[in-house]
């Protein structure tokens, strides 16, 4: 398998590991949406999918990364205020 398919496939995996991390720990009540930690994961998580999507050409998975990604921002600059 060339190394880019390898590295890629990786970063994929990171980041539904992620997304998946952040899921687990606001569903558990280990964490809550005031908390950073959980949009940070969730930031990383959707940006290792949104790489992986974009280049298996996987465009409507990229979107919703792209989407979830605005949503974790938009919540770490209230949390701010």
């Amino acid at each position: 398998m060339h190394i880019k398919i390898v590295i890629v496939e990786c970063i994929g995996w990171i980041g539904a590991l992620l997304v998946l991390t952040a899921f687990y720990l606001i569903s558990t009540n280990k964490v809550d949406s005031s908390k950073p930690v959980f949009h940070w994961l969730n930031i990383f998580g959707a940006i290792g999918l949104i790489i992986h999507t974009v280049f298996n050409a996987a465009y409507p998975s990229a979107f919703v990364n792209i989407i979830w990604v605005g949503v974790a921002i938009y919540s770490l600059a209230r949390l701010k205020r």
